[in-house]
This record gives structure tokens, C-alpha cells and sequence, in this order.
């Protein structure tokens, strides 16, 4: 985190502000089967020239925090989309897949695929 000037207060951080819409809508074509993990992280980091896609965020931070996330936004708007993550997400953590901190999420580690050279070019 880096401390900014903010010319006012607002609930999260302004980081969250807008990492949390990108992970959202990359879970969501995931969820949605319109493409997979690896695929959308590769148009991002194309795209935008990031150094990281929105999974390997998302591994990063652990999958038990969105898994969370996803279950409040259900509960509190009912959308299916919501649901459909969640449960795609419950099926990794029950699975021991929970990101970084256990060596596998979308990814595996310690030698996670986008670290290959060629990852962009397949």
C-alpha cells in the first residue's frame, strides 16, 4: 500500500476502488465459461501491458477472501453469477488449492506458468 492524498473519505481503499471491478469481471467469463483463467490473464497482460493478469492477482491475495466476497454479493443481491463463483472458487479451497500459500490456485507454484517466457506467445 501507498499512502496518497484523498480529497475524500471513502469505504476501501482507493486501489480496491478499482482492482475489485477487474477481478470481478474475470471471474465472471470464468464462471460464465467464456474463456479460462490463463487465457484472460494473457489478454490483460497484452492488452494493458501488465505485468500481472487478474488470476494471478487473485492468487496472490488468496482464493478464500474473493470466495467470501462472493458469497456476501449473493446474499445481498441474489444474482446467480455470484453464486456460480462461489461455488467454482469453494471447489479449489476444498480442493487445497488456495492460491500462492499452498502452491496451487489458477496456477501452480513455486513455478507458476506465467513465468515461463513463451507464457504470452501460446
Amino acid at each position: 500500500m501507498v499512502p496518497i492524498e484523498v480529497h475524500k473519505e471513502q469505504h476501501g481503499y482507493v486501489l480496491n476502488a478499482v482492482l475489485m471491478p477487474l477481478l470481478a469481471s474475470a471471474m465472471q467469463l470464468w464462471a460464465n465459461d467464456v474463456s479460462d483463467p490463463q487465457t484472460i490473464d494473457k489478454d490483460w497482460m497484452i492488452s494493458t501491458n501488465s505485468p500481472m493478469g487478474p488470476f494471478m492477482i487473485l492468487d496472490m491475495v488468496g482464493l478464500r477472501t474473493p470466495y467470501q466476497m462472493e458469497l456476501n454479493a449473493y446474499q445481498t443481491t441474489k444474482d446467480e453469477i455470484h453464486q456460480t463463483i462461489a461455488q467454482k472458487l469453494k471447489a479449489m479451497i476444498d480442493a487445497g488449492h488456495v492460491g500462492q500459500e499452498s502452491g496451487q490456485g489458477f496456477y501452480h507454484y513455486p513455478n507458476p506458468e506465467f513465468e515461463d517466457p513463451d507464457f504470452l506467445k501460446k
